[in-house]
C-alpha cells in the first residue's frame, strides 16, 4: 500500500486555519515488474529425477498466509483435491502448499487413505479420460516426492485404489519451464483435472499462478489428443505417438539446417 506524503502537510500546519480545509493525500503509485527466463524445449525426451517437483513462482510470499489469501473469493472446485507432502521441496516454492493457503487443497496425513485418483510415481496407469467417474465421486490427489528419496516414502500407509502416471506434458512453472514430465503439484492436479474432462477445475488452480496460462498455451495441443482417448491404453498410445512425432520434426529440422550449411559451404567456396 502507498505510503502518505505529509511533509508539506506537517510544515504549514501552524499557517492553518484552525477550521480550514484539510491537506491533500498523495498516493504513491504502485509499480511491479515480473521477469521469467523461459528455457527451450529439450531434446530429448527422459524423465527427470521428480516426477512432481513443486517450484512456485511466488517466492516471496513464504509460508505466512495473508489475508488475503484466505479471504479472496474463488470459484469452489467441487471435487476433493489433495495431497501428501513429504517435505521435499523448500516450502517458500511449493505450489502445493500455496494452494493450501488459498483453500483450494487439502494436505492428507501419512496413514490417511485417499480413493480418488492419485498421481504417483508408484503407478502403472495414465490418466485418462476413463478416469472421470472417479473424479466425480472421488477427487485427485497427488503425491509429492523426489525419485532420489524415493525409498523414503511410506507408499504402503498411502496406497490408493486408482494411482496414476501422467502422460507426456511440459513444464511451464518458470524453474522448470520446457521439461518434459518435469510438473510441479498444481501443474500435474491440472493435467489430470484437463484430462479427465475438467477444464474450469484445471483453469481454477492454475488462476493463482501468474504463469498458469501457460501450462493450457503449451500443452493444450496435447491434452486435447489425450482427451479423445477412451482408456489409459488408448493414451498411452497416443504419447508414444507423440513422441515420435516431436522426434521425427526434431531430425527433420536437423537434416534441413545441415541442408542449409552445406549450401552455404559450397557457395563460399565459388
Amino acid at each position: 500500500m502507498g505510503k502518505k506524503n505529509t511533509s508539506n502537510a506537517s510544515s504549514s500546519r501552524a499557517n492553518r486555519p484552525r477550521r480550514g480545509g484539510r491537506a491533500q493525500r498523495h498516493k504513491s503509485a504502485r509499480t511491479s515488474q515480473q521477469s521469467q527466463s523461459l528455457s527451450s524445449f529439450p531434446e530429448d525426451s527422459a524423465k527427470p529425477s521428480s516426477i512432481i517437483e513443486d517450484d512456485s513462482s511466488n517466492h516471496s510470499s513464504g509460508s505466512q498466509t495473508t489475508t488475503h489469501e484466505r479471504t479472496a473469493g474463488r470459484p469452489h472446485i467441487d471435487v476433493p483435491v489433495a495431497m501428501w507432502d513429504f517435505d521435499h521441496c523448500d516450502p517458500r516454492r511449493c505450489s502445493g502448499k500455496k494452494l493450501a493457503r488459498l483453500g483450494l487443497i487439502t494436505e492428507l496425513r501419512v496413514g490417511s487413505r485417499f480413493r480418488g485418483v492419485v498421481v504417483s510415481p508408484k503407478g502403472t496407469l495414465v490418466v485418462s479420460p476413463a478416469d472421470k467417474e472417479i473424479v466425480v465421486r472421488d477427487g485427485v490427489a497427488v503425491v509429492e516426492c523426489s525419485w532420489a528419496r524415493i525409498d523414503d516414502v511410506p507408499f504402503s500407509k498411502i496406497a490408493s485404489p486408482h494411482e496414476r502416471l501422467l502422460p507426456y506434458l511440459l513444464a511451464t512453472n518458470p524453474t522448470n519451464y520446457g521439461k518434459p514430465w518435469r510438473l510441479n503439484c498444481v501443474e500435474a492436479l491440472a493435467a489430470t483435472f484437463y484430462i479427465t474432462g475438467f477444464d474450469q477445475h484445471a483453469e481454477t488452480l492454475l488462476s493463482s499462478f501468474g504463469w498458469g496460462d501457460s501450462f493450457w498455451k503449451v500443452n493444450g495441443p496435447y491434452l486435447k489428443r489425450y482427451q479423445t482417448c477412451a482408456s489409459a491404453e488408448e493414451v498411452a498410445v497416443m504419447q508414444e505417438t507423440i513422441i515420435a512425432e516431436l522426434q521425427e520434426s526434431y531430425e527433420t529440422s536437423r537434416r534441413e539446417k545441415g541442408s542449409y550449411f552445406r549450401l552455404c559451404v559450397s557457395i563460399s567456396h565459388i
